[in-house]
């Protein structure tokens, strides 16, 4: 009996403390064999556990009361030692049963000893039996009733049931609800439902909790699911099937078939552990993908020697077999399989093929990469993405989706130099690494394969901004078809150009201003009407209207019509083809080089080099009976209308030289509205003589060719200039002399000169007046006038004399002194004029007489003389 109450007392102390609950329900599981009960009440000191399933027989009786023997089979039965772990609350302790109740009495136990006459100072309780008429609780199989002893809590020990009930549900799939009651905690149930889920998951449920188990042959694992996904646990303890004091560092529970020692705290030595871990990847194989790396260990110490041991064979078992979800939806081996962090799901679909293996997004995130490491799951980066892509054939949309499935990834500048070498689709189908070497014409991205083979232009398909940030330079149209390559191309090369010319014209198809090509695109050889091939430039488009104003044998050809269906005249007209007249231009001209008529001349006549060059060519094409129609078609195209204003350019010089109307110059010709040239230039009659100006004769704009006209038209007899355009003709052309704009012998001296009266002199005859008291006693039949102060360069430009020269004058009548102001006459005359009145002295006479010699001759009576020696002479009446 001492030893019986010692084993007990050491059963309670260690093994089968705070394990009442545990033990009991076990027991009750073990009777129920399936859908258990089990209700736990506290009755002031009484607590109550009771169960439904097998009630207790003959041989529970005597495993009860047998401390070293037991009833279970295999280690798991309805009554063994575990009972014991009642007496660590109770000393009386009563089991109820449907088939009979007995009671085990500490109290009991030591009378019945005392009555035999055998002492004791400790007595077993669970050694004598006594049977009782109480019977289970209505609806029970079997109730263990223990009256507590005055040291337990009552509440702590009910609240600490009430936590355990849910583990316990867990461990026991036999019992299926646990309620627990009192006047200390409350009422509460917990039910313990399943549901099948796919691939032998079942989804296990009590209450708002919820975890997916997977059996395997020598355990069940059961991983907490919070939200629809699977979420490890912290920390745990290997369950065989309860609880024991082993404890883990796995994700997921394990309830496990292994041997322990009899209290079941602990494995026994030698027991195979690593087993358990023997189908753990069918589970994670099994569960829903973005949960399957919960079921991997993270990385850190183990919490136990058991621990450690199932952590390495659970690690073991997931690298060695498939499980890991990769693109395609297909599993592998983790060491086989390649993560790429912040992969997305087109990304994935896009490089499925490409990188074997490739796990799937929902686990390619940093927060898997600690489990994936675990696994030796090989990672890469951008650098082996561009890698595996060198050499792969795909379209340029599949490309274009690629960029846009990387950009996300193309983070900093570590990213940008990773995918350095990511492959590139040229226009022309080249497939090339790197786009820093490449170049986007975004006014392309409509277009299809273009044969662009002197730049690597991206495919207009496969455009996108990921190429820019990673170096591709932008390029519109323009500067594709301004590529010092392609002019290397078209100028040096001897084979087919076909594929050029139909690259070059698609791309000229989408420009948008064709003036500032560069003319060399017009070498572009395309075959003509007739099937031969001639350079752009020599060719004009079907109805072209410069066809109209043309010589009949002008050297264009028509283009092939093939041609302009298929590219259009936009383009055709970019390249050079002619439709109406075609601009020639360069940014930076360095001589007559552009092949125009008569360049030479007007370049060496510009007064500096021009910073930029723009010129109308074949005007010398034009036929002379055609100028009008010509005149209208320069006049009405946007990009030729400025360069007729401009005076010193090519355009309006070579015009006004050489283009006729009527037989005459256009340059003969001046605007409409201009008077100053009335009755020697006649203004042009054109409709759109307005945009002609730089073209025309301009009075405030003298050269020589305009001074020959005027010279020449002055002394035509034809013409009826009146006296004041005449005299305004001449102050322009001496004015221009004065300036320096015009040199005298770079025109020829007409052989009659325009006097004031209007009539035609013999410029041996003729004078030039070149001060106003000359100008009363000359003829206006032989004065010519211009103005006073270039009336010496009017004369040296017409070859006639001055007047000052021509006439001499001897005063011959007597006056008095007076200074300007004594005068009245002289007074008026001045302040009308608008002029100052003269300081100086004056003589004046009543009736001034000057004798006359040399062109004019004979005494005349004048107003105001001014004699040889410079003294000034007025009559009294001057005015």
């Amino acid at each position: 009996m001492r030893e019986d109450a010692a084993a007990e007392a050491d059963l309670v102390r260690a093994g089968y403390r705070d394990r009442v609950l545990t033990e009991l329900a076990q027991n009750a599981a073990d009777a129920a064999g399936s859908a258990g009960r089990v209700a736990v009440w506290l009755d002031d000191r009484e607590l109550h556990i009771a169960n439904t399933g097998s009630p207790l027989n003959y041989q529970g009786v005597q495993a009860l009361s047998a401390l070293r023997a037991s009833s279970k089979v295999g280690g798991v039965g309805q009554f063994g030692v575990g009972f014991s772990a009642v007496l660590s609350v109770s000393d009386e302790v009563e089991v109820r049963s449907t088939s009979g109740s007995i009671r085990f009495s500490a109290a009991e136990t030591r009378k019945t000893l005392a009555d035999k006459s055998i002492g004791a100072e400790s007595v077993p309780v669970l050694r004598l039996v006594w049977p009782i008429a109480e019977k289970p609780a209505a609806g029970w199989d079997t109730e263990v009733v223990l009256r507590l002893r005055d040291d337990v809590d009552a509440a702590t020990l009910l609240a600490s049931m009430v936590i355990e009930s849910i583990d316990l549900l867990l461990e026991l799939p036999a019992l299926e609800s646990i309620r627990v009651s009192g006047d200390a905690v409350v009422r509460t149930e917990r039910i313990r439902t399943e549901r099948a889920m796919p691939d032998g998951v079942t989804e296990v449920s009590i209450g708002d909790r919820i975890w997916w188990q997977y059996s395997t042959p020598r355990a069940r694992w059961l991983l907490p699911v919070v939200g629809g996904i699977g979420r490890p646990v912290a920390a745990d303890v290997l369950r065989a099937p309860t609880r024991s004091d082993e404890e883990l560092s796995l994700p997921a529970i394990v309830i496990a078939s292994v041997d322990m020692q009899p209290d079941r705290r602990r494995v026994l030595p030698g027991a195979r552990v690593d087993e358990l871990a023997s189908g753990y990847a069918k589970f994670a194989a099994a569960v829903p993908v973005v949960s399957r790396l919960a079921l991997v260990p993270d990385p850190g110490f183990a919490r136990s020697e058991v621990d450690s041991v199932l952590r390495e064979a659970i690690l073991r078992e997931l690298q060695e077999n498939s499980w890991l979800p990769v693109a395609g939806d297909n599993n592998a081996v983790p060491t086989s399989a390649t993560v790429l962090p912040g992969l997305s799901v087109e990304l994935a679909e896009l490089l499925g093929d490409i990188v074997p293996n490739l796990v799937v997004p929902e686990l390619s995130g940093n927060r898997h990469a600690s489990a994936l490491a675990q696994l030796d799951v090989h990672r890469i980066g951008l650098a082996r993405v561009a890698e595996a892509l060198s050499g792969i054939e795909r379209p340029s949309e599949w490309w274009q989706r690629l960029y846009g499935a990387l950009e996300p990834l193309a983070v900093d500048n570590v990213a940008a130099q990773e995918l350095g070498a990511l492959p590139v689709p040229l226009a022309d189908g080249r497939l090339v690494t790197g786009p820093r070497t490449t170049v986007i014409a975004t006014d392309l991205v409509a277009t299809g394969d273009v044969p662009v083979h002197w730049a690597r232009l991206v495919h207009p398909g496969a455009v996108h901004p990921l190429l820019e940030r990673l170096g591709a330079k932008q390029a519109a149209a323009l500067d594709l078809l301004s590529d010092p390559a392609l002019q290397a191309a078209i100028e040096d090369s001897d084979d087919d150009l076909s594929e050029l010319v139909e690259a070059v014209l698609t791309v000229a198809a989408h420009i948008t201003d064709p003036d500032r090509l560069p003319s060399w695109l017009g070498l572009l050889p395309l075959p003509d009407d007739a099937g031969d091939l001639r350079s752009a430039d020599e060719l004009l488009l079907p109805d072209a209207p410069l066809a109209t104003v043309l010589i009949d044998d002008s050297p264009f050809g028509t283009v092939d019509s093939g041609l302009v269906e298929r590219f259009g005249g936009i383009a055709l007209r970019a390249i050079g083809v002619g439709s109406g007249f075609t601009v020639v231009r360069d940014s930076m001209p360095t001589g007559a080089d552009h092949d125009l008529d008569a360049e030479h001349d007007w370049w060496n006549a510009l007064p500096e080099d021009p910073e930029d060059f723009a010129a109308v060519r074949d005007l010398d094409l034009v036929d002379d009976d055609r100028w009008p129609q010509a005149l209208t078609l320069l006049a009405n195209d946007p990009n030729i209308r400025p360069l007729l204003a401009d005076r010193l350019g090519y355009t309006s010089w070579w015009l006004r030289r050489y283009a006729r109307i009527d037989g005459h110059v256009l340059g003969s010709y001046c605007l409409p509205d201009v008077t100053a040239f009335a009755g020697l230039l006649d203004p042009l009659d054109h409709p759109d003589a307005d945009a002609l100006g730089g073209a025309l004769a301009d009075p405030a704009v003298l050269d020589g060719d305009v001074a020959q006209l005027l010279l020449d038209r002055l002394a035509d007899v034809d013409r009826t200039p009146t006296p004041g355009v005449a005299v305004g003709v001449h102050a322009m052309l001496a004015t221009a002399v004065r300036k320096g704009v015009l040199v005298p012998n770079d025109v020829a001296p007409p052989d009659r000169v325009r006097t004031l009266a209007g009539d035609l002199a013999d410029p041996a005859d003729a004078v030039v007046v070149d001060n106003p008291w000359v100008s009363r006693v000359v003829p206006q039949t032989i004065a010519v006038l211009g103005t006073i102060e270039s009336a010496a360069a009017l004369a040296d430009l017409l070859d006639i004399r001055l007047a000052s020269e021509a006439v001499r004058g001897e005063v011959r009548s007597h006056g008095r002194n007076a200074t300007w102001g004594e005068v009245p006459g002289a007074v008026a005359a001045f302040v009308t004029m608008g002029l100052e009145v003269p300081s100086g002295m004056v003589t004046v006479h009543d009736d001034l007489t000057v004798r006359l010699s040399g062109a004019v001759s004979g005494d005349r009576s004048v107003s105001w003389w001014r004699d040889d020696d410079g003294l000034d002479h007025i009559a009294e009446d001057f005015r």
